[in-house]
């Protein structure tokens, strides 16, 4: 645990009269603050405050302890501008998580030049289609895909996903092309069990398409389903980040292409703006910067 910041966190709800006041001052998401809070009192082996719908009090222990916390404080304060004098360098381990389809295609390239550059970081890398809980698992970063975030989460959208409808050459040798998005009724859809299941969206001239399809395989990971296109098994709807370089090679034939699938952002998700470490920091700046131009798979 971080215990500085902890106590910072302890003195923002004394002060404000809530967590939630807490958690816009820091930056933090109201769950960050929360944990701080649990692991103050674990380590001090006491309540430190009587949590109540309307309002937040004091306990014994509490009011002992938040005149020792305000001059811990003051005196990191102090001793701020000498310890980032004496090495401001990025280092520690880095918790990250992200789906395997970017990771796999884009992510772990890009952390590849990030360790070059910052030798003292290390990253654990957790893959998976599902979300999952910072606080709880103890993630510094994740990297999503979606238009639906989060409330009680910070997000800095990155870029932007494009996705593809695509098959295989041999697949549309059999079955046949698509012309039109309502066609696809008629062919065997590969589905992702977290977007566009039974509806895939487009737009053509600013005009919405919503089209139902089926088929006779789904997956919670759009790689498993890119597998399964590439051996002639159907139609799916991929990033383009994970099946541009196979529409280059004539592997996979894009559908529809006066069609735009629906677009989703690619967001940085963290707890806090203010309690970020210098390595943290680092990684997100990079990778702004990596995809703050048209990204390689858009080219």
């Amino acid at each position: 645990m971080d215990r500085l910041t902890a106590t910072r966190v302890f003195v923002e709800v004394v002060d404000r009269g809530s967590q939630t006041a807490a958690a816009e001052a820091l930056e933090m998401s109201r769950a960050m603050v929360s944990r701080y809070l649990g692991e103050l009192e674990g380590w001090v082996g006491a309540r430190l405050l009587h949590r109540t719908t309307r309002k937040l009090s004091l306990t014994g222990a509490g009011e002992q302890l938040l005149g020792q916390c305000r001059e811990m404080l003051a005196l990191a304060e102090t001793m701020q501008g000498v310890s980032l004098a004496q090495d401001s360098a990025p280092r520690g381990n880095l918790r990250i998580a992200c789906s395997q389809s970017f990771a796999q295609a884009w992510l772990v390239h890009g952390l590849r030049d990030f360790i070059r550059l910052h030798p003292q970081v290390s990253v654990d890398l957790l893959v998976g289609s599902q979300a999952v809980n910072l606080v709880e698992a103890r993630i510094d970063l994740a990297l999503r895909i979606t238009n639906q975030l989060d409330p009680n989460l910070i997000a800095r959208q990155l870029a932007v996903c494009r996705s593809v409808v695509c098959a295989t050459p041999a697949y549309l040798a059999q079955h046949g092309t698509p012309q039109r998005p309502e066609e696809l009724a008629q062919h065997n859809c590969l589905s992702y069990a977290y977007f566009g299941r039974s509806i895939w969206e487009f737009q053509r001239g600013g005009e919405p398409y919503a089209v139902a399809v089926s088929g006779n395989l789904s997956a919670n990971e759009s790689m498993v389903l890119l597998e399964a296109t590439l051996a002639d098994a159907g139609i799916s709807l991929q990033p383009r980040y994970s099946v541009s370089a196979l529409l280059r090679s004539g592997a996979l034939v894009q559908l529809l292409p006066e069609y735009q699938p629906q677009e989703l952002g690619i967001h940085a998700l963290y707890g806090s703006r203010r309690q970020m470490p210098t390595a943290l920091r680092a990684l997100l700046d990079f990778l702004i910067e990596r995809l703050a131009s048209t990204p390689d798979w858009d080219l």
